[in-house]
């Protein structure tokens, strides 16, 4: 069985918008140790949501590739468990 990843992104810049190649993700706000809690976000048919904790808003870009994000400093990949 395949495993699908969702992707997470975060915010520590502080960025107005950050633009995504996913419709669904995960935002978590800062980089840990000052993140907020992990919330599962889907957009659904629109182009854009915003985060209830930290109000950053995601705005779907179809010419990113699927799971990546502009700016790409704002993805965020979770430590694999040991």
């Amino acid at each position: 069985m395949a495993e699908k990843s969702v992707p997470h992104f975060q915010n520590s810049a502080g960025l107005r918008e950050i633009r995504v190649g996913a419709r669904e993700f995960m935002c978590i706000g800062a980089l840990p140790p000052f993140d907020h809690p992990h919330v599962y976000l889907d957009m659904g048919s629109d182009s854009e949501i915003i985060c209830p904790y930290c109000s950053t808003l995601y705005r779907f870009d179809a010419a990113l590739k699927a799971g990546t994000c502009a700016p790409p400093d704002a993805g965020w990949q979770e430590p694999d468990a040991a």
